[in-house]
């Protein structure tokens, strides 16, 4: 099929595959590709050798990479072997395994994984001579760098790591509010409980979004807050730690709790959802004027997310929550980010949690990153 004539949408795991060392290429020295950085819409990125510790984040634009490293790199921590400890609040830069070949037909964007995002690991790849974070424009060729800020506790990462995806696009991509109507009417996308929601019960935005609430009330706890003093985490070694000495439990008295400025947290979307899976979606910000609160550093949801045949109830989205300035007050059922649909370029051979040997968030409520044991009951 020739380029012009390949449909337009998010490219499926088969044809991520087909690309590997054309399009989607190894680093010098680094290890092969291995079956598990596949997902159904994207590739997981692994860590390189080094994490460059720098003053100061930036935007590649107009100096190299290297030269601005020269300048900002106070240290450097080998990731080799057992890796080494990335201490909360600093910033640091790290290759990745992975290099960008990038067709004309072909545009990329990165997001963190699921497990980054709750383990509180800000990141954002860097893409030589693009003035924007986590994008790669059509006809990029070169290396990736990671931007890795760890913001609430302590982490060992280890080459090899994979903290990021990338996922590779052809065309329009996105789902108009015309073309999700018409997708919603004919099966339904979100749900409260078990019960499918229709399409007069949610708010639908001129972009093509879904407006969603945070879920507190039925919950116990309601969500989990960052301890401010822990050990370091092991992000990559599953079951690690027990939950109670990284996380404080929240109770929602009168269906409301409040926010402490600079503290981390995760809730849960009030709503379930299911994502078909010919479709991806991303959770985007809502509006600034609901407050200060940054969300969701992993909001991309892969094909196939809280869809089963046999269970069409949906899955929670579970939701990574900053306050900024002030202390905030968040309610039960208040409106708290976007759900944005992408068709992608056919049914992926594996839709997100099956027949994958690793664990997945398939079958999520309020769930922590890998690397923490389930929480005691009643948290």
């Amino acid at each position: 099929m020739s380029s012009s004539s390949a449909p337009a949408g998010i490219l499926v795991d088969r044809e991520l595959a087909a690309l590997l060392g054309s399009v989607l290429r190894l680093a010098p020295g680094a290890a092969p590709f291995a079956r598990e950085q596949l997902q159904p819409t994207s590739l997981d990125l692994r860590l390189g050798p080094v994490a460059h510790r720098i003053r100061a984040g930036f935007l590649p634009e107009h100096v190299p990479i290297e030269e601005r490293l020269g300048e900002l790199s106070t240290s450097a921590v080998s990731l080799e072997g057992a890796g080494g400890v990335l201490e909360r609040g600093a910033i640091y830069l790290v290759p990745l395994e992975e290099e960008l070949a990038l067709p004309p037909d072909l545009v990329a964007r990165f997001n963190p994984r699921s497990s980054t995002g709750r383990t509180d690991l800000f990141t954002r790849v860097l893409v030589p001579g693009f003035p924007r974070f986590d994008e790669a424009p059509n006809g990029f060729a070169g290396k990736l760098w990671l931007e890795v800020a760890p913001l609430s506790f302590p982490v060992r990462l280890a080459r090899g790591d994979r903290l990021c995806q990338v996922r590779l696009a052809r065309g329009e991509s996105a789902l108009t509010r015309t073309e999700l109507a018409v997708r919603y009417h004919r099966e339904a996308l979100c749900f409260e409980g078990s019960r499918p929601l229709a399409e007069h019960e949610l708010r639908f935005d001129a972009e093509g979004g879904i407006l969603l609430r945070i879920g507190l009330e039925g919950r116990e706890p309601c969500g989990w807050r960052a301890a401010l003093s822990t050990p370091v985490v092991d992000f990559a070694r599953q079951g690690a730690h027990a939950a109670e000495d990284f996380w404080e439990p929240l109770r929602a008295k009168g269906g409301h709790c409040v926010l402490e400025p600079g503290r981390f947290y995760l809730f849960a979307s009030r709503e379930r959802i299911r994502i078909p899976p010919d479709l991806a979606a991303e959770m985007l910000p809502v509006d600034v004027g609901i407050g200060e609160l940054r969300n969701n550093y992993a909001g991309f949801f892969d094909a196939g997310f809280g869809w089963d045949e046999a269970h069409a109830g949906g899955t929670p989205a579970v939701l990574e929550v900053r306050a900024h300035d002030l202390p905030f007050l968040i309610e039960d059922g208040q409106v708290f980010f976007r759900l944005k649909f992408f068709r992608t370029t056919g049914v992926p051979d594996r839709p997100y949690g099956r027949g994958r040997s690793g664990p997945s968030y398939a079958r999520q409520d309020l769930t922590l990153a890998r690397a923490f044991r389930a929480p005691r009951s009643g948290g």
